[in-house]
């Protein structure tokens, strides 16, 4: 996500590396560069430009202390602005009535159910009762595929297989979340174009007769410009309060992203970056400026991890590794967590400072497979105690596994390293975890 522009933007602000003072020619540079980095990421023209001029006149109007150089100055301002191009500060969902109800809108294709899928999670998560209903009535798989999601989240689904009228089985859904106790009713629709004014009538019918307390539009960030002025169009006949971006792990440029809150004057509320359940996430401008500009989001990332890791758990694994007792079972643990946090290149992407070194790096959950088949192919016995590991057991778990014996001995070494650094974790954080399991998932 935002690699290309990111890489552009470090090259930009070079331009003022070993500048003692900003001037308007060396401004003037800089700022071209930047702009062009953001038209390059698909990014409105018009956007791109006002939000350079706002750069260029600010870094023009500000004094350079003796202890902060041009270049990291101007980073300074250009974070300011992308900041403030994207909303300024996250904005919650208003989720008022008995019960609340959530309309999902957008275009075929868009990831209206999959999301519908995952905000049923990310509420359960809080404690919250939901209903999924199923209100796309057109395309013949919607509906199980709702069905099969709101089985693998644990959320009930209400369904009217038979029943060709949208705005009628909401209204039942709503009857029955009442009889139920569920205070949250999240309906998914059918995915429409902006030039069809039949189906365009139809989710304006739906939003009069339900009266929900939100209205989310979810946009495929991949069309670029194309869901800038979708959303736009959509917003003239529905009004509606957020934005949703999906598959932001397959846009590089991200350009509607960035122009979509200025164009449309509506904020962006969430963002998706994958097909799990778990990929999901409340968009905070500030933390999506600071990992465009290499700053990483440290705090998204201890959210995450909080989310997905058990305080029990985590409470039985410091004891161990106090102890110095962390075993492969524990590291196979420790990677299905992780893996549940999300696209693993993305988590990597929120420590300060490894966007730039893993750019370019194919990081993905494949990239352990090879590892957890080593693991799996090892005794129990040898899980356990990984000094047991002499050359003839190296040789079986290799042949089990389909890897080389090169690649069991790179492991076992890189476990060993891994061990130390789990022991001095408590002292140092994190960190050096995420950054070890990345260098292990990139080796192969």
């Amino acid at each position: 996500m935002f690699e290309n522009l990111s890489g552009k933007l470090d090259r930009a602000f070079k331009t003022l590396k070993g500048q003692g003072s900003i001037t308007e020619i060396n401004v003037a540079t800089t700022v071209k560069e930047i702009r062009r980095a953001l038209i390059d990421a698909d990014v409105n023209y018009k956007v791109a430009k006002d939000v350079t001029d706002k750069i260029k006149e600010e870094a023009l109007g500000r004094d350079v202390l003796i202890s902060v150089s041009p270049g990291q100055l101007l980073i300074k301002i250009v974070n300011e602005e992308l900041t403030q191009m994207m909303g300024g500060q996250k904005v919650d969902m208003t989720l008022q009535g008995d019960p609340a109800v959530v309309l999902i809108s957008g275009l075929q294709g868009s990831g209206k159910t999959t999301f519908s899928g995952k905000l049923a999670r990310m509420l359960k998560s809080q404690g919250r009762q939901v209903l999924l209903t199923a209100c796309d009535i057109y395309r013949p798989a919607a509906i199980d595929q709702l069905k099969v999601l709101g089985e693998q989240i644990g959320v009930e689904v209400y369904a009217e297989p038979e029943n060709k009228n949208a705005e009628e089985i909401a209204n039942n859904a709503i009857k029955h979340a009442k009889a139920t106790g569920k205070k949250i009713v999240i309906v998914d629709t059918a995915g429409r174009l902006a030039v069809d004014e039949q189906m365009m009538q139809e989710i304006e019918g739906l939003k009069k007769a339900l009266n929900p307390s939100e209205t989310l539009f979810v946009v495929d960030s991949m069309t670029g410009q194309d869901a800038v002025n979708t959303a736009k169009t959509f917003n003239e006949r529905l009004d509606f309060d957020g934005v949703v971006l999906t598959k932001l792990d397959g846009d590089t440029r991200g350009g509607a992203a960035l122009s979509i809150r200025t164009v449309v004057d509506k904020p962006i509320k969430f963002i998706s970056t994958g097909e799990k359940m778990e990929a999901i996430d409340v968009f905070h401008p500030d933390r999506m400026a600071n990992r465009i500009l290499g700053m990483g989001d440290v705090v998204s990332l201890v959210e995450k991890a909080q989310q997905n890791f058990d305080e029990e758990e985590a409470k039985k694994l410091n004891k161990k590794i106090r102890q110095n007792k962390f075993d492969f079972d524990d590291f196979l643990s420790q990677l299905d967590q992780i893996k549940k946090m999300g696209n693993l290149k993305d988590l990597m992407g929120m420590i300060p400072g490894m966007g730039k070194a893993l750019k370019g790096l194919d990081i993905d959950d494949d990239s352990f497979k090879p590892i957890e088949a080593i693991i799996r192919s090892m005794t129990k016995e040898e899980r356990a105690n990984p000094e047991l590991m002499n050359g003839s057991r190296r040789k079986r778990i290799a042949d089990g596994s389909g890897t080389s014996i090169q690649e069991v001995n790179n492991l076992m070494k890189q476990f060993g390293d891994m061990r130390k650094m789990m022991k001095m974790m408590n002292k140092v954080g994190g960190k050096r975890a995420m950054q070890s399991l990345a260098q292990m998932g990139g080796r192969r």
